[in-house]
């Protein structure tokens, strides 16, 4: 086996992913803390050409010297806005006719191995605060939940862990 070289990955440049098909998931970032979770959800974004980010609450945005340390210039080519009330975003998704989850352990969750993606169908991610997680209020807009199984004793991912695990998941069952 050989280390392929960067030369040989036939990376896209910013224009080719701006006119690329993109996958059809868009992500909701709320009230996120640390701005190396933020800029890992852009270059998780950026691998699987995630349609949009919205960031809400008390999501930092870019141009930031910490997102793009992790983001690698992913904030380059993710489409992103910044909208303060992540339940406005998600009425407005809703409004869209897409599909709106929340990333989160509540009861009657569908474990992610259970959740059935329509092809026809877009999606959005909510996923929420470190600490706190997504907001109740949030939860209850949302069109269902999705929970992470997990077996260890904290019960808890990294957001940009959950992100990564969510989104390949769910681009894996659209085989678009």
């Amino acid at each position: 086996m050989r280390k392929l070289e960067n030369k040989e990955l036939e990376r896209k440049s910013i224009a080719d992913f701006k006119e690329a098909k993109k996958t059809p998931i868009v992500i909701i970032l709320d009230d996120i803390r640390s701005l190396h979770n933020i800029g890992s959800v852009f270059r998780t974004s950026d691998a699987f050409l995630i349609e949009k980010i919205y960031l809400c609450g008390i999501t930092a945005i870019p141009p930031n010297k910490e997102i793009h340390k992790t983001a690698l210039g992913a904030t380059e080519t993710v489409m992103w806005e910044y909208q303060e009330n992540v339940l406005a975003v998600i009425e407005k998704l809703k409004n869209e006719m897409i599909a709106v989850y929340a990333i989160e352990q509540v009861e009657n969750a569908t474990f992610l191995q259970n959740f059935k993606v329509e092809k026809e169908k877009k999606y959005a991610l909510v996923f929420g605060n470190e600490v706190y997680g997504v907001n109740q209020k949030a939860i209850e807009l949302c069109d269902g939940t999705i929970e992470i199984p997990q077996l260890g004793t904290k019960h808890s991912l990294n957001i940009s862990v959950s992100a990564g695990i969510v989104v390949w998941d769910l681009f894996q069952k659209m085989k678009f």
